[in-house]
């Protein structure tokens, strides 16, 4: 037997942020929100590099290339900062 993930039935279909939480809204309806300061390099981009953003995986993850940061829908499902945040 096989346990589902969270992620198995659900994935990404828009990213945007404003000044201070980044939003997912995913293929259930639902709009994942989690705070900027989560993940410095989106907190210290600009509004234009966090708007450029590439999904990934058929949207399991979003890719930022002007700044180089990757997360995963996985990951902000789990309430996970990036390394070294205190949350």
């Amino acid at each position: 037997m096989s346990i589902a993930k969270a992620t198995d039935k659900v994935a990404i279909r828009n990213v945007h942020c404003d000044g201070t939480m980044l939003f997912v809204d995913l293929s259930d309806g639902r709009t994942l929100g989690t705070p900027l300061f989560w993940y410095p390099r989106l907190l210290n981009a600009t509004a234009g590099q966090r708007a450029s953003w590439q999904l990934l995986g058929g949207g399991t993850g979003v890719h930022w290339p002007e700044i180089d940061e990757d997360l995963s829908l996985e990951g902000m499902l789990a309430g996970r900062s990036a390394p070294g945040v205190v949350t």
